[in-house]
């Protein structure tokens, strides 16, 4: 048993150490292709260690998307923060830029020279399809509850047609779509009524489909 998962079993609030933490962080940068960081970061703190559930991780990146800067730099520094204060927040930050640093900088005089070789061009199409699809697994494993509801795929729908078909800035969806679910979501609110009607409405659609198919 490492070290990560002897510190996991003792639950989030155990100090693990700050060597697992830079450790972890650091095969998450090194190992990740782009956007698709956010995917090995829910690997090794959610999956692995158990620093996190799926709950937290996905709070982290609400907040994280929040805040300016990049959302795995600001993930990490939440998640570093939340398992050892201060100290968990730098080594998390630096383990996890410090591959990156090292691969751009000797890569910047080779692109420099190659940038018109096709086969270069080939291979990074290759990985940003790569940061893609590890994007859409981490969604699907995280969202997997909000897409049986009524209410979060609406949300989900309206801000896909906004940004990906109709081209609204971000900024506008963020304030008519984002404030909608606040207020939507709100302590209080009562929408139980239209997931509960939405849901016998899928049972109906599901028994006429099964009748139809019987006959």
């Amino acid at each position: 048993m490492n070290d990560a998962s002897a510190a996991a079993e003792t639950g989030t609030g155990a100090r693990v150490p700050l060597g697992v933490i830079f450790w972890t962080f650091l095969t998450a940068g090194a190992i990740s292709f782009g956007g698709g960081v956010v995917a090995y970061l829910r690997e090794y703190t959610v999956s692995n260690t158990k620093w996190l559930d799926d709950e937290a991780f996905l709070d982290a990146l609400e907040i994280s998307q929040t805040l300016p800067g990049l959302n795995a730099v600001n993930m990490s520094v939440i998640i570093g923060d939340n398992l050892r204060g201060i100290p968990g927040a730098i080594v998390a930050v630096a383990g996890l830029m410090l591959p990156g640093v090292i691969i751009i900088m000797g890569l910047g005089a080779f692109w420099r020279e190659q940038s018109h070789n096709p086969q270069i061009k080939a291979f990074l199409t290759g990985v940003a399809a790569a940061a893609v699809g590890l994007l859409s697994t981490v969604t699907l494993q995280l969202g997997h509850k909000q897409f049986v509801k009524p209410l979060d795929l609406t949300i989900i729908a309206a801000t896909f047609i906004s940004v990906s078909i109709l081209r609204i800035p971000l900024y506008l969806v963020l304030l008519v779509i984002g404030s909608a679910a606040v207020l939507l979501y709100r302590p209080g609110a009562k929408h139980e009524k239209l997931e509960e009607r939405a849901r016998h409405l899928r049972e109906r659609l599901l028994h006429r489909h099964y009748i139809s198919l019987r006959h």
